[in-house]
């Protein structure tokens, strides 16, 4: 008999340094176990069988020979991929435990029951392989782990499949691709008692976000029942974000996102032969979120103890338990796209001239690809795919892995952010839009599309090819500057994506993207819903604010976590949030605006800025906006959160809007409120000691000053050649408003694209005295190198 020194090492006992001993997704729930439970982190307990086993499990069975002559054939060409893998699987799943192994694992079971106070304890029985989740190389789903499964025989049966696992046609594949000798790799198998999460919820999150490697967020995919369904990006789910720095006060909820994902269906107990099965979900569970915000702050919280406990970003699985509350954590591997990144490299892509949208999902990666379409929707089918195409399907499992190495990008029906498409897209560097609902519906093979994952959030299929540039920079070799040099963004689903910049802080953060991008909208009609006159307005809106019993507060919801996010993107750096500034004709735009809007010859210098604020018309739509930035700064905790006030025509509008928003809990001064003034009207310059009295900055609209200085209507294709921001009488206004401002001690930046298309203004802007200027991400570096040029010129001393 061949006898096993070492075959059973319970999770307590192992520490993340036995890979060689259990495999990498063992060790890690071993150094869990054993070092983090001390700070709350709660691992479901188990155990796991030895390498030793596995090679004894071989050799008692006769298979090494064997099975290193059927990897021969196959790297000899001899034999395909398929036949080696179907060959070698067949001599394991025949194989039989030697006695003594498997008395310890029968043993093992029969503890662990005990110690959960069952008969026959459920189990999650995990392959962890012993090449597995190193910090180069993720492994994800190449092995096999099978879920609900009770009593020794089933387990033992398990265990089998798990050996097997280890000669899948994706793990031959990764490991050739990864240099990894076929018999050099052993398995370990991992038994885990199970949490009802399939009476709960369940899902991944990542310490780190996924796309732009922005390393202070944390982000969370959760659905119903078992998680296997978010994993192989077979549900859409609920994704949540959540700002790192913020976590250690108690007080603040620094969650910046929050999106329901439809959930249609969930993984829960089935009998019989198959132990689990999908169900659909019901209408109350696709309409809730699957998390409370203490869970998602719970689960933040421990997601960064793991991170900063192993030193590396973190790649992690949760699961609720339905039966008790409890959550807990069934997996964590290092991260291995976004922390392997090169430091400082920042690519950037710029669509110039695109097709219509065809379908739209969640961007994975940030590139631009255009690709003829080949459709496939079962995997069986997979040998008809062209290489160099897009690679078109409901959803993707570790069995597509093959092909999806050949494609240009992917696009799914199906997943989220973590799910399997996902995460090999990024690992194999390929734009994909998951979760679009409707490309194997919409899209044909053959057909000519552009994808782009360059826009933020939200990634597109566009139709034809597109045109785009694209710019590497690199951000380490930019120049230092006394003036600031700040950024305009104001889409949420991008600001993460500039983190690399070295920014001085935002300078301006365009409210109104929000509000016609996520809340879509307008305030009157949420705070008079019960009589708007609209039905089709009242019916959509009634869509949009679904689980929200006040209407309002969608607004301020949407609004206080979009602007968060670009808020935390700086951080603590300032961010300067401009109220909002709509025309009348854009604000009756919105859904439901057109009762609440005049109809004006020339809105541009109508009912607009500061002067809605305090009026009957919008106050109420002011108090929301406030109550937005109250909580964007109190309650999710972002302090850097600077106001500005837009288009403010006189002092004593300064002093009304001042009083306004002190009603509605914003007072300048209090917990470190500032608030600015757009400097845009030639009132502004001629009254700015006055101004600089009832503010704490100005921020130039060289646009808007521009027009209403020359008497120009910058929007006027007749008038094009007398806009002119470098016109004498305009830098006359900048210059006096700048050295009034300094005088005064107040902030003065301005806001624009004149500094990066013409390097004199640049310098006059330095040469006056100018504080910061904001511009668009794309021109950062082009503007930082003109303002160092600036400043070498000026005279020293």
């Amino acid at each position: 008999m061949i006898k096993v020194a070492s075959t059973i090492e319970w999770f307590e006992n192992l520490r993340r340094t036995d890979v060689a001993l259990v495999g990498g997704k063992n060790a890690s729930l071993g150094e869990m176990v054993r070092t983090l439970g001390e700070k709350g982190i709660k691992v479901p307990p188990g155990f796991a069988t030895t390498s030793d086993a596995y090679w004894t499990f071989i050799d008692a069975n006769g298979l090494r020979a064997a099975i290193s002559e059927l990897v021969g054939d196959w790297e000899s060409g001899h034999a395909t991929l398929a036949e080696t893998g179907t060959a070698i699987r067949a001599l394991i799943l025949k194989g039989r435990f030697p006695a003594d192994i498997a008395q310890q694992i029968s043993e093992a079971y029969r503890e662990l029951s005990r110690r959960a106070g069952k008969t026959e304890v459920d189990v999650a029985v995990r392959s962890s392989a012993t090449a597995e989740d190193l910090p180069d190389a993720s492994f994800a789903g190449q092995q096999e782990t099978y879920l609900n499964i009770r009593g020794e025989a089933g387990l033992m049966d398990a265990c089998r499949r798990c050996y097997a696992s280890l000669f899948t046609d994706r793990a031959i594949s990764y490991r050739k691709a990864k240099g990894f000798e076929q018999m050099k790799v052993a398995l370990s198998i991992g038994v885990q008692q199970m949490v009802r999460s399939d009476l709960g919820g369940s899902g991944v999150m990542f310490s780190i976000d996924t796309e732009t490697g922005f390393d202070k967020v944390v982000l969370i995919n959760a659905a119903w029942g078992l998680g296997e369904n978010v994993v192989q990006g077979a549900v859409d789910p609920d994704e949540y974000q959540v700002f790192k720095p913020l976590l250690g006060n108690a007080a603040l909820t620094p969650i910046t996102a929050k999106t329901r994902g439809e959930k249609a269906i969930k993984m829960i107990y089935a009998t019989g032969n198959s132990p689990t099965r999908n169900v659909p979900t019901s209408k109350a569970e696709r309409a809730a979120f699957v998390l409370a915000d203490h869970e998602i702050l719970t689960l933040a919280r421990w997601a960064s103890t793991i991170e900063s406990h192993y030193c590396c970003p973190m790649d992690m699985e949760w699961a609720r338990d339905g039966e008790t509350g409890e959550m807990y954590i069934v997996q964590a591997r290092p991260e291995t796209v976004q922390s392997r990144r090169a430091a400082g490299a920042l690519k950037s892509y710029r669509i110039d001239k695109k097709g219509r949208v065809l379908t739209k999902g969640i961007a994975i990666g940030d590139a631009v690809v255009s690709g003829q379409v080949c459709l496939i929707e079962s995997v069986k089918d997979i040998d008809q795919f062209i290489d160099g195409s897009v690679l078109v399907t409901s959803n993707t499992d570790p069995d597509w892995v093959p092909v999806m190495k050949r494609a240009a990008a992917i696009v799914t029906d199906h997943g989220g952010r973590t799910s399997h498409a996902a995460i090999v897209s990024r690992e194999l560097g390929l734009p994909a839009v998951v979760g679009t609902g409707e490309a194997t519906h919409l899209l044909h093979t053959g057909q000519e599309v552009s994808i782009s994952c360059a826009e933020g959030d939200e990634g597109f299929v566009y139709e034809g090819v597109a045109e785009y540039q694209v710019e590497t920079l690199d951000v380490t070799a930019l120049p230092e500057t006394r003036t600031q040099v700040m950024l305009n963004l104001a889409n949420p689903g991008a600001a993460f994506r500039w983190w690399q910049l070295p920014a001085d802080g935002v300078g301006l953060a365009r409210m109104e993207f929000v509000i016609s991008n996520a809340i879509r909208v307008h305030p009157m009609a949420l705070v008079k819903f019960d009589s708007l006159k609209d039905e089709a307005a009242k019916a959509e809106i009634a869509a949009l604010t679904v689980g929200y019993a006040d209407k309002s507060e969608y607004f301020v919801d949407q609004l206080s976590r979009g602007l968060a996010r670009i808020a935390a993107a700086v951080y603590p750096k300032p961010v300067i949030v401009r109220m909002s500034d709509f025309k009348t004709n854009e604000y009756a735009g919105l859904v439901g605006g057109a009762e609440f809007e005049p109809s004006e010859e020339n809105p541009m210098i109508g009912f607009r800025g500061a002067s809605r604020y305090y009026s009957p018309r919008y106050r109420e739509g002011f108090a929301l906006e406030c109550k937005a930035i109250k909580r964007l700064r109190e309650e999710l905790g972002f302090a850097n959160v600077v106001v500005m006030i837009p288009f403010c025509r006189s002092t004593g509008e300064a002093d009304k809007v001042l009083e306004t928003m002190a009603e509605f809990g914003l007072t300048r001064g209090e917990a470190g409120l500032q608030v600015y003034v757009m400097c845009e009207i030639p009132s502004n310059v001629i009254l700015a000691a006055e101004f600089a009295r009832r503010f704490d900055g100005f921020s130039i609209g060289s646009n808007d000053l521009t027009q209403l200085v020359l008497g120009v209507d910058r929007d006027s294709g007749e008038l094009a050649g007398l806009f002119d921001e470098q016109d004498a009488a305009v830098k006359w206004m900048i210059s006096n408003v700048i050295g009034e401002a300094r005088k005064a001690g107040a902030k003065i930046g301005l806001c624009g694209q004149a500094p990066s298309d013409h390097p004199e203004f640049a310098r006059f802007l330095v040469e006056a005295g100018i504080h910061s200027i904001s511009v668009t991400p794309d021109s950062f570096a082009q503007v930082k190198r003109q303002i160092a040029a600036a400043e070498a010129a000026l005279p020293q001393g």
